[in-house]
């Protein structure tokens, strides 16, 4: 015997299921509802209204005999004097006495010739024509009168087959329509409902980056379909993470391993005899492979989030910190530092050691493009950072390549490794701070902009 696996409550089938079934309870309920009226609405189907509407219509006298009906236009007289044929009325008294009648009625069989029916309804045959009726019982002054009244089954048949079939038709198409949009929309946003948790989880996944790999999707309050792919993709991330983790702790042991022995090469290119030119291209030799190892440690400290202690440091003190590390640098290039700005600028929430990193690479990185006797300039505001030199700029198609690691463009004149501005994107990612760069009316300009806190 098999065994029907039950659908979880938490369950993306079950919610679709129960969003198409809510809309067929909802067209069905319309559908029924849609019914009712074209029963009320046809002719000849609400016979019993129109008794019970006719017998509240009676009139009497002062003695308190029946009298007629009161004309209305819902329900006009004329129509029994104008059909009498067709249809008719009658009341009679609380013995069966006819005490007013309509000229259709006169032609009505006895009382024993009417076959009676449940709910006060009856039926005769008067030259072969089927009439149908409903009789009503109307108290006053404490005596009971009885309303009856009678139509043709060949008139209701002609008014079917004229006006209602038509009606029935039209009605159904349009109701058909009602019933369509009705449907959809209850659909719609049935399902509307039911896929929320899949977009919840989407958008958590949109948040996830390569400095939060740590982030898993929650499986809570999840369809029970998507557990198991919610589950794989979070064993995807530790992955990823451990990967990543893998790869930054090593190139800071590579950095830090390679730091030692190029100190002690330093040490003994130094102790070596100047002679025949050897001693120098050695020494820039080290130097270069110093820097880009000091590079290395930057990238791998400034790409882990845990390094950051953020703080409020004031960032025109920073800023002079650095040019102020980078004036010999400068001197030598024959460059002149200078710095513009509020010296009562806003303070920046951020790492000071990082944020001095950040400048240093700038400002740096202006002064190497920077052509003999020109400004390097730093301008400092509560919201923003910028560093203009007066090169000769970079090309348009550059630019979005400037940030990336070990990329060189063919302008560059120093030796470096082409790290210096991917360690300034970093910074500016781990602080929420967004870096661009654009050509000005002369040299390059690059700016950090400032998310509030």
């Amino acid at each position: 015997m098999r065994c029907v696996k039950a659908i979880p409550i938490n369950s993306l089938s079950l919610r679709i299921l129960l969003a198409y079934v809510v809309g067929t309870l909802l067209s069905i309920g319309l559908l029924v509802a849609f019914g009712a009226i074209v029963k009320e609405r046809l002719p000849g189907m609400a016979l019993p209204e129109r008794t019970q509407l006719l017998a509240e219509r009676l009139q009497f006298d002062a003695q308190g005999n029946p009298t007629g009906f009161i004309d209305s236009d819902d329900h006009p007289l004329w129509i029994y004097d104008s059909l009498r044929q067709e249809t008719a009325w009658r009341v009679l008294d609380d013995k069966r006495r006819v005490v007013l009648l309509s000229p259709g009625a006169t032609t009505w069989p006895d009382q024993d010739a009417i076959r009676q029916q449940p709910e006060q309804r009856f039926e005769f045959t008067r030259d072969d024509v089927l009439y149908d009726g409903a009789r009503e019982m109307q108290l006053h002054d404490g005596r009971s009168w009885f309303v009856e009244l009678a139509v043709s089954s060949r008139m209701v048949d002609f008014l079917h087959l004229s006006f209602a079939l038509h009606f029935i038709r039209l009605g159904v198409i349009a109701f058909s329509l009602v019933l369509l949009v009705t449907f959809a929309a209850c659909v719609c946003l049935s399902l509307k409902y039911a896929l929320r948790p899949l977009r919840k989880i989407s958008q958590a996944a949109t948040q996830i980056s390569p400095r939060s790999l740590s982030n898993r999707l929650e499986t809570e309050h999840v369809p029970a379909e998507l557990i198991p792919l919610i589950a794989s993709f979070n064993q995807a991330l530790g992955r990823l993470e451990k990967s990543f983790r893998s790869q930054q702790d090593f190139l800071a042991t590579a950095a830090h391993e390679l730091k030692t022995p190029l100190t002690l090469l330093r040490a003994e290119v130094e102790l070596m005899e100047a002679r025949a030119g050897v001693r120098e291209p050695l020494l820039m030799q080290v130097s270069h492979l110093a820097r880009q190892v000091q590079q290395l440690l930057l990238l791998a400290e400034a790409s882990e989030p845990l390094s950051y202690r953020f703080s409020d440091v004031n960032a025109g003190d920073v800023v002079r910190d650095a040019a102020g590390y980078l004036q010999r640098i400068a001197d030598d290039a024959s460059v002149r530092l200078t710095i513009h700005g509020d010296d009562e600028v806003a303070k920046w929430h951020a790492d000071r050691g990082a944020l001095f990193t950040l400048l240093k690479n700038l400002i740096e990185n202006a002064i190497q493009h920077a052509p003999v006797g020109t400004i390097v300039s730093v301008d400092v505001r509560a919201e923003s950072l910028s560093v203009r030199d007066q090169g000769a700029g970079v090309e348009p198609e550059e630019i979005p390549h400037l940030f990336e690691r070990f990329w060189r463009g063919a302008h560059r004149r120093d030796t470096g490794a082409g790290l210096g501005l991917a360690i300034c994107q970093e910074i500016c990612t781990a602080h929420g701070w967004t870096l661009t760069a654009c050509n000005g009316l002369t040299g390059l300009t690059v700016t950090v902009y400032r998310i509030k806190n």
